[in-house]
């Protein structure tokens, strides 16, 4: 029986390869969970709006689920949440997108020990094959577009680019700024790639 997951999923770049390795490994990827500030009704991780992330929920066949949260509650809505997929599809696990950064595993590990379920890390990388990944996403076919940026790492003018050859080679010159924006120098929204539509791995 394959091993059952949630992922946590921004609907970025991070996420959307990350749910491309776990069903090319053979997980199943029960459903979506997106946290968006309460108030705003946008998403933590990029202020992006729900209907875009609900589009791609809906191309990807698969239901994303909504954690409403602010700062306050952030840690508890998230275990409620991994309890709640239990529940509703029996998963035994969350998967997070997160490359190499040891603090946000700790915190994903923490939240799925929580919830009694296994923390899995598809991405998980050592710092320096990070520009390997950015090639892979692209390479892969996958199209995302700059929704957001640090404007003390990067041009606030890449807001708009497409994550292609160029983007890459501008980005390399960067030395202080991860390839895959793992500290948040850049957000990004994936509307294209191969885990859209029938023909996508595991499926």
């Amino acid at each position: 029986m394959r091993k059952q997951l949630a992922l946590s999923f921004s609907g970025g770049k991070d996420s959307c390869l990350a749910l491309y390795y776990l069903e090319r490994e053979g997980f199943d990827v029960k459903c979506l969970l997106t946290t968006v500030w309460k108030n705003e009704q946008t998403t933590v991780a990029h202020d992006e709006k729900r209907s875009r992330v609900e589009h791609q929920a809906e191309r990807l066949g698969i239901p994303v689920h909504f954690i409403e949260t602010n700062f306050h509650t952030y840690a508890d809505d998230f275990v409620f949440f991994i309890k709640e997929m239990i529940r509703c599809y029996g998963i035994d696990g969350i998967a997070f997108g997160d490359i190499y950064l040891e603090g946000h595993r700790e915190w994903g590990e923490k939240m799925a020990e929580g919830a009694g379920v296994q923390a899995v890390y598809p991405l998980w990388s050592d710092r320096g094959e990070v520009s390997v990944l950015l090639q892979e996403f692209v390479s892969l076919g996958f199209r995302a577009e700059v929704i957001k940026t640090d404007p003390e790492k990067l041009p606030q003018s890449w807001t708009g680019r497409t994550l292609d050859e160029s983007f890459i080679s501008d980005i390399m010159t960067y030395h202080d700024v991860c390839p895959m924006g793992e500290s948040g120098e850049y957000h990004t929204y994936v509307y294209e790639g191969p885990i859209f539509g029938k023909n996508r791995p595991g499926k």
